[in-house]
């Protein structure tokens, strides 16, 4: 089933190559969206796609992510919309 979900990630995420990362992983998955940098320092990600897919982009940014230190990762499920034709890094 597609779904959408809207992420806030905390912690050492930014300057560290999250987003490119992120890209990458979604982009193998067959994910569409972005990852954005926010002022506060923590980084946004609007994912959209199969859930399993997206859980397992949800986990690698949680574990798999080698410079980065990832606090927090809150997760906001939406229903598809099918807004994004790929992945994007703003």
């Amino acid at each position: 089933m597609k779904k959408t979900v809207h992420l806030r990630i905390t912690g050492h995420v930014q300057g560290v190559g999250l987003r490119y990362s992120v890209y990458q992983k979604a982009t193998s998955l067959g994910i569409t969206g972005y990852a954005e940098n926010l002022y506060d320092g923590s980084v946004e990600v609007v994912a959209e796609g199969d859930e399993e897919s997206i859980k397992e982009l949800i986990h690698f940014i949680k574990t798999g992510l080698r410079w980065a230190r990832v606090d927090n990762v809150e997760e906001r499920w939406l229903e598809y919309k099918g807004q994004y034709k790929d992945f994007r890094i703003y």
